[in-house]
């Protein structure tokens, strides 16, 4: 099942690629991530909501709480940046240097989270650099 969610994550993650590019053309990149902002979190809630889980929020812990809030600043931070990048850049540039997350996420996987390192996901963090690289330059 994470797999399907994975992929799913992937689609829509294009799709918003392609449809912010065209919804910022003539809108403040600022204000078109405050509107995608609201958007995304009315979809958040409602799903909290629909599967009954808001009675769970008195029992996140203080640690939970920080690094959520640190999640979310840094989510808020990329969006703000990406959006501006989409605004002033090609999306078939911005989007694959935005992808280097995927490399970035990995070594810090390992340092901060003790994950092994594999041959596999060593060689697939140079591809994805070599590639990136190829499409960008």
């Amino acid at each position: 099942m994470w797999f399907v969610l994975a992929l799913l994550s992937a689609v829509f993650a294009a799709l918003t690629s392609i449809l912010g590019k065209v919804g910022i053309q003539n809108v403040n990149s600022h204000l078109g991530t405050a509107i995608r902002t609201m958007v995304a979190l009315v979809l958040a809630w409602g799903m909290v909501f629909l599967t009954n889980s808001q009675g769970s929020l008195a029992q996140v812990d203080r640690k939970s709480w920080i690094f959520l809030i640190l999640s979310g600043l840094a989510t808020g931070a990329s969006w703000l940046c990406y959006y501006r990048a989409l605004q002033l850049g090609e999306v078939t540039k911005v989007v694959p240097i935005d992808k280097l997350s995927v490399v970035i996420t990995l070594v810090l996987a390992f340092i901060f989270l003790h994950e092994k390192a594999s041959f596999k996901s060593i060689a697939g963090c140079i591809l994805i650099t070599a590639g990136t690289l190829l499409m960008v330059l």
